[in-house]
């Protein structure tokens, strides 16, 4: 059957201006990390996208090795674009990353120049698209100078196979840099792609600051922790949960300790009449620096409880002062060695 968006999708959702760009993201947005890989299936793939722009997600998010296997996130995507999205594609931000390894041999990986220009073209190649909104530097390459680094992603802008340029768990020293360099090349720095959460909050020690210096929006992955800002581990581990899978969750963080924080956050979430999860992605946004959180979901029902978080986004300074002393450091940063360069 033929897909008609929905009449009524702008509605509720919020857009916020990307720092001091034109662009406007929704506050939240859809990653496909997770759940747009060869292991789901592709219907429930193309229901999910299709109830999120229904409900105003504007912006889909993309790396070249989304999976699995690797790339198989964009060939996925672009099949459900091409068949549902194309015809709204002027409505639509859609952005992809080139860092962590793709194929073998040392031009598969971190922030050469032949490395991100062979990558993007090959992301535009699985999704069938003439260009991408946003191409991202997916981390910081220690052993790459950052002059070439960033040299590529202006190389992708003027060529018109991207609109913007984008960073990822750089650290607020290298984006203070990296933002200097494209803007003396005529390529400002649009947006940071940096983990942050009410168990990971890395990103208040500078990196907000200087984003807010630089004129740079903030797009935060992993805002549920990867998933410990849910009730799925409020009674233990779930068969079927990242956790018991090994996939990015490791079971070793979900400790007695971790566990009593996560509950009487729940506690405060229950009092606001919202979900846990609902109440960490409205945290996240408190801030006016974050442009918009980044959310995956395995199902429709998991994607509705998520954008039902901007029905409620504000804070008491009470509720601030409770999260507060359980939004605790949990060492959830999987991309740690990254923003610490």
């Amino acid at each position: 059957m033929t897909y008609v968006a929905a009449e009524g999708r702008y509605g509720p959702m919020p857009y916020n201006r990307t720092g001091r760009s034109g662009l406007r993201l929704p506050a939240v947005s859809l990653g496909l990390w997770h759940n747009f890989g060869d292991d789901k299936p592709i219907e429930t793939q193309r229901a999910i996208l299709r109830r999120a722009f229904d409900r105003g997600v504007t912006h889909f998010d993309l790396a070249n090795n989304y999976g699995p296997p690797y790339g198989s996130a964009e060939i996925n995507f672009g099949h459900i674009y091409q068949q549902d999205f194309a015809r709204y594609r002027d409505e639509l931000v859609i952005s992809t990353k080139a860092g962590y390894d793709m194929w073998p041999g040392p031009y598969g990986e971190w922030g050469s120049r032949k490395y991100l220009l062979a990558s993007l073209d090959q992301s535009l190649r699985r999704t069938g698209l003439d260009y991408v909104d946003i191409f991202y530097s997916h981390r910081f390459d220690p052993e790459t100078p950052l002059e070439e680094t960033m040299g590529a992603l202006a190389h992708a802008v003027r060529s018109g196979k991207a609109l913007y340029a984008g960073i990822s768990s750089y650290s607020p020293e290298r984006t203070r840099e990296a933002a200097r360099i494209l803007r003396e090349m005529g390529t400002p720095l649009l947006i940071h792609q940096p983990s942050y959460s009410m168990l990971n909050r890395w990103i208040e020690d500078g990196l907000l600051d200087a984003l807010e210096d630089e004129g740079v929006g903030c797009i935060a992955f992993s805002p549920l922790a990867q998933g410990m800002l849910t009730d799925r581990y409020l009674d233990g581990i779930p068969k079927d949960s990242r956790a018991a899978q090994g996939k990015s969750l490791d079971p070793a963080l979900l400790t007695d300790e971790a566990l009593r924080h996560v509950r009487r956050l729940n506690e405060i979430a229950q009092a606001r009449g919202q979900t846990l999860a609902q109440m960490a992605l409205a945290w996240a946004l408190r801030d006016s620096r974050v442009t918009s959180v980044l959310i995956g979901a395995s199902s429709v029902g998991q994607l509705d409880d998520s954008l039902d978080a901007v029905r409620r986004l504000d804070f008491s300074p009470e509720e601030l002062d409770a999260i507060d002393k359980d939004a605790v450091d949990s060492g959830i940063n999987l991309w740690a060695a990254s923003s610490d360069n």
